[in-house]
């Protein structure tokens, strides 16, 4: 009948605790039978004392060899890697002569893992192929912009819209770019180099002031300290130029300060009490926050703690930590 489960299946199943409750049965009737060959003097005490030891050790015998395919999956679990599932090592131990509840518990995780597995693979495919696809449309854009850009009878109108072409076209390379690093199983074709983070920021920072253009928000790079990572620049540039991104969709006006400090980088940006700027942040939190989602995603990743917290001026800092900074050579 479908939906049933074999009826091998079904006579192994609960069969462990079975097995474990008749050990236990069984040293029960030979401690009782003991207790009353002694009570009743049929036996030395000593005797019955022997009698109750060595059916202790042959129940703990029996029970310690029905753990052995619990303890086997014990061990295969505790090194296991949500990234890289030991398939074969479930195969393995599910094709052995173990407990029915021991196999559906095997033949459940092996499951879930193909699952997980294969949503993670879809997920990093489409990821890579959808950035891949961007980059020509974007790169056309940009051409055309320039092309654009060069004619003298453009009206006022058609360069601002030109501005707006260009910074929209620079958020979706900056959002491509960080999809390309998150698609990746792993940092493997990242480039390692060493390379001073303040020469990196100047950049982001220059990049980001585009997107600010008529607005009544300055940014701003203090350079209090300097020091340098051996890491991927193009990471580094990512992260940071998605914290200063969702900085800019947060502020309504004000100024927004990029620090440099021993070790760490931190995004200040201002808070607006008023109720027209309070709606406002609020609409954009629901359309920009993927920004923070990403530099949150990139941070996990690499291992560079991200932290967000408020000042008494309900100013919002995101700062991240770089563990293994270097000194910077004069």
């Amino acid at each position: 009948m479908e939906g049933r489960a074999p009826q091998g299946t079904r006579r192994r199943r609960g069969s462990f605790r079975a097995r474990i409750a008749i050990v236990f049965a069984l040293q029960t009737v030979v401690v009782v039978i003991a207790s009353l060959m002694a009570a009743n003097n049929v036996a030395p005490i000593g005797a019955a004392i022997a009698i109750m030891l060595c059916s202790g050790g042959l129940a703990w015998l029996a029970v310690s060899r029905e753990w052995i395919p619990v303890a086997a999956l014990a061990r295969l679990l505790e090194g296991w890697d949500p990234d890289r599932p030991d398939m074969e090592g479930l195969d393995r131990e599910n094709g052995k002569r173990t407990d029915g509840d021991v196999s559906s518990l095997i033949r459940g995780l092996h499951g879930l893992a193909t699952r997980i597995e294969g949503f993670g693979e879809r997920e990093r495919n489409f990821t890579r192929d959808a950035s891949h696809e961007l980059r020509s449309p974007l790169t056309v854009i940009k051409m055309s912009s320039d092309m654009l850009a060069d004619e003298t009878d453009l009206s006022d109108f058609g360069h601002r819209s030109l501005e707006r072409i260009r910074r929209s076209t620079r958020e979706l390379e900056a959002l491509v770019e960080a999809f390309l690093i998150l698609s990746r199983e792993s940092d493997q074709g990242l480039a390692e180099e060493d390379f001073v983070v303040n020469s990196v920021l100047r950049q982001e920072v220059d990049y980001a002031r585009e997107l600010i253009a008529g607005r009544p928000v300055e940014l701003i790079l203090d350079e209090p300290a300097s020091f340098a990572l051996h890491a991927s620049p193009r990471v580094f540039a990512v992260l940071c130029g998605q914290l200063i991104r969702h900085a800019l969709q947060q502020t309504d006006q004000g100024t927004i300060v990029v620090t440099v400090m021993p070790g760490s980088v931190s995004v200040i940006n201002p808070a607006l009490d008023t109720p027209e700027a309070g709606s406002r942040r609020h609409a954009s939190v629901d359309r920009h926050g993927f920004d923070l989602a990403i530099a949150r995603r990139l941070s996990d990743r690499f291992q560079w703690p991200l932290e967000l917290r408020s000042l008494p001026g309900a100013s919002r800092i995101a700062s991240v930590r770089f563990p293994h900074p270097q000194p910077v050579e004069a």
